[in-house]
């Protein structure tokens, strides 16, 4: 531990000026930014700045994620009805969707999943793919089958490692 320096009457320890130099205005005293002792306004950036920069930035994502949606509803424009569940079809226009969501939140530093890019998802879920039925939906075989394809393994397991004991207990080098 390094010794301490020595503090006089009316002196604070460099660790606590350290401190308050890095909190702020915790202990300055009253009145001293008036007289310039405070943070100078180089330094930082005015809330008022920060706020009018986060609501452009909003603003701009969602300009540009309206255009990914009219993107998409053109893309989706040349899809028959019968089409809309089948996903080697839907698979372009909806990865385009996603990745124009994806790509404009990265490029403004906005953030990704967000709540916007979400409602663009569930409105395309919504307008498009409400009517796609299960049938597309790929299932558990059922219990009888399921229960035969575990089974039929784990039983097959200790006959194979019999058979291979007996083989093996000969001795003999095989050619």
């Amino acid at each position: 531990m390094a010794p301490r320096a020595p503090v006089g009457p009316g002196r604070l320890p460099a660790g606590l000026l350290l401190l308050c130099a890095v909190l702020g205005r915790g202990l300055s005293p009253a009145g001293a930014e008036a007289e310039g002792f405070g943070q100078d306004a180089r330094t930082s950036l005015p809330a008022a700045t920060f706020n009018w920069t986060v609501q452009l930035v909003e603003e701009m994502y969602v300009n540009l994620t309206q255009k990914c949606w009219e993107s998409f509803v053109a893309l989706m424009g040349n899809v028959t009805a019968p089409q809309l569940c089948e996903w080697r079809v839907i698979s372009r226009p909806y990865s385009k969707l996603q990745a124009c969501l994806e790509d404009w939140a990265d490029h403004l530093r906005y953030g990704y999943p967000n709540a916007l890019a979400e409602q663009y998802i569930f409105q395309s879920h919504h307008h498009y793919f409400h009517n796609c039925t299960l049938q597309h939906q790929v299932f558990d075989p059922p219990e009888d089958v399921l229960l035969a394809m575990i089974v039929a393994p784990i039983c097959l397991i200790p006959f194979l490692v019999t058979l291979v004991i007996w083989r093996s207990k000969d001795g003999k080098a095989q050619p």
